[in-house]
């Protein structure tokens, strides 16, 4: 991938969000509540089409669960005792004070996965049992440190549970840390460094020390023994409250750091929920609950493939992948025909015709769209298109099938050249 260096200021996700009507927020919304634009909304599509294809081909099923869970279902998983002040206040349901239940945004998944697996008899058969889902959750963050994508009170995660044996679980967790670093080279995405997160001496952690020296023990197992070499620090008061987990950092274009990615083995919530499976001798067993989120929240990972590309997204990625310009009004007939034809063949194209400035204004404000096509009198009359590609290179006239078959070929393959010899 030809990513852009994230160090430039220029490249802020907040003021090219906009600039390219990606996303944006509106006060009556609310702070921390970003809405996507059509073109942003395809960049997250097809991110999270990409990701559910990476996990059914791992080996992952998706599930369903609800944005809402009552207080009791975070109270048994610990989250009301040891993260509370990040959460959303309950919502009493069902009339007058005092009546009803008491229902929470949720600010995880795991405690929801938890119960689905709960919900039937497993077999050491079974194991492991892969769950994933790119759902909503909530965090009640400070108005202070909201800021674009980055920090929001409304989460889309890329989220998964893989429930297995004890024996399981340091070979699942190496799997899912090679399938982040996969989706990284997939991306254009750097690793600024690996942390292990370890607890600190706060009251914010469940209070079991042989559970935090057992999973601690397996995530070291897992990068101490991954054979690729991963260089990782340890550092305290960084872990989640139920257990140690490895982070895969990344830093913003002002040298900010923020984790994208994690990978977590827990023991405590097994325990929270009486979880089992039925062993080879016919007893019940707890399993191991490995969390682990390949992208982290959707709005993170686009804010950072914005900076990342400078806003000049892989082709497979990027929202418009072809734009189409005729010089005059007299061509654009024929433009028009060659959008046709590129949706038909799965290419996101679009016409930028007379009607919004000079040719050279519209190729300019086309300047980050991996394919232009230029189509004058001449290119008309000879059913070709004079191309531009984003990189400054002109291939110049091209037939318009050999021009489709060139772009088409490249639209869905995250490793294509822009434009190879053909």
């Amino acid at each position: 991938m030809n990513a852009m260096n994230p160090g430039n200021p220029l490249h802020d996700h907040r003021r090219l969000g906009r600039e390219l009507d990606l996303f944006d927020t509106d006060p009556l919304m609310g702070a921390g509540l970003p809405y996507w634009l059509p073109d942003g909304a395809v960049v997250r599509h097809v991110l999270e089409e990409y990701v559910r294809e990476t996990e059914r081909a791992a080996g992952y099923r998706h599930v369903y669960s609800p944005v809402l869970g009552k207080r009791e279902l975070y109270e048994i998983s610990g989250h009301w005792d040891h993260y509370s002040d990040d959460m959303f206040p309950p919502m009493r349901l069902g009339g007058g004070e005092g009546d009803g239940e008491e229902v929470v945004l949720r600010p995880s998944l795991c405690p929801h996965h938890a119960l689905i697996y709960r919900s039937r008899s497993h077999s050491y058969r079974e194991l492991p049992l892969r769950f994933a889902e790119l759902g909503g959750m909530y965090r009640s963050e400070l108005s202070g440190v909201l800021g674009g994508l980055t920090r929001v009170r409304s989460i889309q995660l890329n989220d998964a549970h893989i429930f297995c044996t004890p024996e399981q679980a340091v070979a699942e967790a190496r799997a899912a840390l090679a399938l982040i670093r996969r989706a990284y080279d997939d991306l254009g995405i750097r690793a600024a460094r690996y942390r292990l997160s370890l607890p600190g001496d706060s009251g914010k952690y469940v209070a079991d020390p042989a559970l935090w020296r057992r999973a601690t023990a397996l995530l070291e197992e897992v990068l101490d023994g991954s054979g690729d070499g991963i260089e990782y620090e340890s550092v305290d008061g960084e872990a989640a409250f139920y257990g140690p987990k490895i982070d895969v950092q990344i830093t913003d274009p002002a040298g900010r750091e923020s984790t994208l990615s994690t990978v977590q083995i827990d023991f405590h919530q097994p325990e929270r929920f009486d979880l089992h499976y039925i062993g080879p001798d016919g007893r019940k067993h707890r399993p191991v609950m490995v969390h682990r989120s390949i992208i982290g929240s959707v709005e993170r990972a686009v804010a950072h493939l914005i900076e990342a590309h400078g806003g000049a997204f892989p082709v497979w990625l990027a929202p418009v992948q072809l734009v189409v310009l005729p010089v005059a009004e007299e061509q654009e007939e024929r433009a028009r025909d060659l959008v046709r034809r590129a949706e038909a063949r799965g290419i996101r194209a679009e016409l930028s015709g007379p009607g919004h400035g000079t040719l050279g204004a519209r190729v300019r404000a086309a300047r980050l769209v991996p394919y232009q096509a230029v189509i004058g009198e001449r290119e008309a009359d000879a059913d070709s298109a004079a191309v531009r590609l984003r990189d400054g290179r002109r291939p110049g006239a091209v037939p318009v099938g050999e021009l489709l078959e060139r772009i088409g070929a490249r639209a869905g393959d995250r490793g294509a050249e822009l434009w190879a010899a053909a």
